[in-house]
């Protein structure tokens, strides 16, 4: 039987599938009685499900990243769909398909690819010398096309992580390009160099061969530590090639720019934006990825006749449709996105 994906459940339908298992935990309700929560994914998104009167063997009977039978009910709840389950176990191999699991993006990865490398123009001998030693890296840059941008929320898919930084590169041309640059004082090369290193750390914090999950060296240290670890390196590679030190202050501009695009210290950022090349790759991240979210959310709202989406957790909002966008959204073309 084909399998149905979590974005298509509606209330009351009965559920008999495969998916991925997220997190999970053991809780107790207001009565005291303990009942499990999991994560289900697939590539359509991710749903929580609950087993009342669940134990520590229901728990501890399958793990978080394997795909797991599940038999339930849909069931509407506080405004989304949740799964109310009866049964849960690990599913053999036969009875999933990875495709269903691993989304990837709807632009070709060579089409991206080549778009990359056209928009990463630098004047800077020393950071084109560095930008070209990255993409001339064939092991690090074929982690780079498949990873996807996160787990969950942006760009949450294969080659997310390319996707993302391209169109972070189209906004930045748009903005500094050519003799048009609406900022002149701005460093544009350290600004295109910045956004393809901002995340650079993902190809190893992320995991996404069988599915998405996080690294031990993703959840001990975090994407921009890592992401610092490979400039270093490819620094001393640079320094080798061109026999000469690579300059100290456009080195520290650089990696200031990785650290800080997170924007602030709530959001992970040890630092916030303190030069004008780290405050626009910031503020072009912050666009690229949450209008991606906010289309994402348009588009895949399970009710496209109503005028406003489920509340989203991360944005800390309902979206605004209306009835004249209802059309559009829903013929939009779909990206099996996080």
């Amino acid at each position: 039987m084909p399998h149905r994906m979590l974005r298509h459940l509606q209330d009351g339908d009965i559920v008999e599938d495969v998916y991925l298992a997220g997190s999970k935990a053991l809780r107790i309700n207001r009565q005291g009685h303990p009942y499990l929560q999991v994560e289900l994914r697939d590539r359509s998104g991710s749903m929580i499900a609950r087993m009342w009167n669940a134990n520590e063997q229901i728990f501890q009977a399958f793990r978080e990243g394997e795909c797991v039978f599940v038999r339930g009910k849909a069931q509407m709840f506080q405004g989304s769909i949740q799964i109310i389950l009866n049964e849960i176990r690990p599913a053999t191999t036969d009875q999933w398909d990875p495709s269903d699991f691993l989304p990837q993006s709807e632009i070709d990865s060579s089409v991206l690819w080549n778009r990359l490398r056209q928009l990463l123009q630098v004047k800077n001998p020393h950071l084109r010398a560095l930008v070209n030693m990255f993409l001339q890296d064939e092991t690090l840059m074929q982690c780079f096309v498949r990873a996807p941008a996160g787990s969950r929320l942006h760009h949450p898919y294969l080659g997310g992580l390319l996707e993302h930084v391209v169109h972070m590169l189209e906004i930045a041309h748009r903005i500094f390009g050519g003799n048009n640059s609406l900022y002149p004082e701005v460093n544009t090369d350290l600004v295109l160099a910045g956004i393809f290193l901002h995340d650079i750390g993902k190809v190893r914090e992320l995991a996404y061969a069988t599915h998405f999950a996080y690294t031990d060296e993703g959840q001990l240290l975090g994407h921009l530590v890592i992401g610092i670890e490979i400039l270093h390196d490819k620094v001393g590679e640079v320094e080798k090639l061109l026999g000469e030190p690579f300059p100290q202050e456009l080195l520290l501009r650089l990696k200031h720019i990785i650290i800080s695009h997170h924007g602030d210290l709530e959001s992970g950022s040890p630092r916030v934006p303190m030069t004008p090349e780290a405050m626009v790759v910031y503020l072009i991240d912050q666009l690229d990825s949450r209008l991606h979210m906010i289309l994402r959310e348009l588009r895949e709202d399970r009710y496209p006749d109503r005028a406003w989406t489920d509340f989203h957790p991360f944005l800390e909002r309902r979206l605004f449709r209306g009835q004249t966008n209802a059309q559009h959204v829903t013929t939009s073309p779909s990206m099996d996105i996080d």
